[in-house]
């Protein structure tokens, strides 16, 4: 049982990788829009798609009041999350932006220490020190005259998602929906960026508001994946798997944009995805054994 729910949380996070990689690749092609209304509109899909899922099944909120606190963290990392994530699609290339990201399961394990009290091994923080350096190389030193701040924020949607996803493990634990869980953070995301959506709106084609609007749809299709991915398995066993985003991503960077990451962001990409997999490897060593 335990291990039917492993490879069902594998085949969650491919198809969520698969889909935001769509995502991000959407976002890209919607051209010059402030990062926070495009983060409206995906969420808004999101919300209806939730929505809609919760009613067919008739499913709502668990009704247990010690999980609204856990609800709120969520969908407030998953909010930075998303906004440092779009911001740097938007300024990044789309395989250096998605790394970037994928530095969320490095820091899952972070915040699982400290909010689920997992044990990490002097191993486990060996590979998240090292990931770390590796994002470096993508956020590159200034002396090289890049700008790293649309970097910098991308990383900062990393750290943000690997705490949202952490939430999303206790709400799991706690028996909370994952419907529900999309539902109220994608519902939380758009109250918060209302506002400025009301005081500073940038007119859109009508084929900028379709990308949008599928561009949520595949937003909608990830998140349903991730917080099922999460649900079946703790992150030590899955989250290497969420790499495979970063091939995806490249591979539709190159072809529809033409980039081509630099000499840097490769070793970047191999420095992270080889501690994931060194991670990966040994997490599942050290449980064979029974330790």
């Amino acid at each position: 049982m335990i291990i039917k729910k492993k490879y069902k949380g594998i085949l969650c996070i491919l198809s969520a990788a698969f889909w935001f990689a769509l995502m991000s690749l959407c976002v890209r092609l919607s051209g010059d829009l402030p990062s926070v209304q495009k983060s409206f509109f995906r969420n808004l899909v999101a919300f209806f798609f939730a929505a809609f899922i919760l009613f067919r099944e008739k499913e709502w909120f668990s009704g247990e009041k010690g999980n609204i606190k856990y609800l709120i963290l969520r969908s407030l990392f998953g909010t930075i999350g998303i906004l440092g994530n779009f911001y740097a699609v938007d300024h990044l290339m789309l395989a250096d932006a998605t790394m970037l990201n994928k530095m969320s399961p490095f820091f899952a394990i972070v915040f699982s220490y400290f909010l689920l009290k997992e044990k990490v091994r002097p191993f486990q923080i060996f590979a998240v020190a090292i990931a770390f350096g590796g994002s470096m190389l993508i956020v590159k030193p200034a002396v090289l005259g890049m700008d790293i701040i649309p970097a910098f924020i991308g990383l900062l949607g990393g750290i943000g998602a690997g705490a949202a996803y952490t939430m999303v493990r206790i709400l799991g634990e706690r028996k909370e929906k994952g419907a529900f869980i999309v539902f109220f953070f994608s519902g939380f995301s758009c109250l918060v960026t209302l506002p400025f959506l009301v005081w500073q709106f940038h007119p859109m084609s009508f084929g900028q508001t379709a990308i949008l609007l599928l561009a949520g749809l595949c937003a909608a299709g990830g998140q349903f994946s991730i917080t099922a991915a999460y649900y079946y398995a703790p992150a030590r066993e899955v989250s290497v798997y969420d790499y495979t985003q970063v091939v995806f991503s490249a591979v539709l960077g190159y072809f529809i944009f033409g980039q081509v990451p630099d000499v840097y962001s490769w070793l970047g990409y191999l420095v992270i995805c080889g501690m994931g997999v060194l991670m990966f490897l040994y997490q599942n060593r050290w449980m064979a054994r029974g330790r």
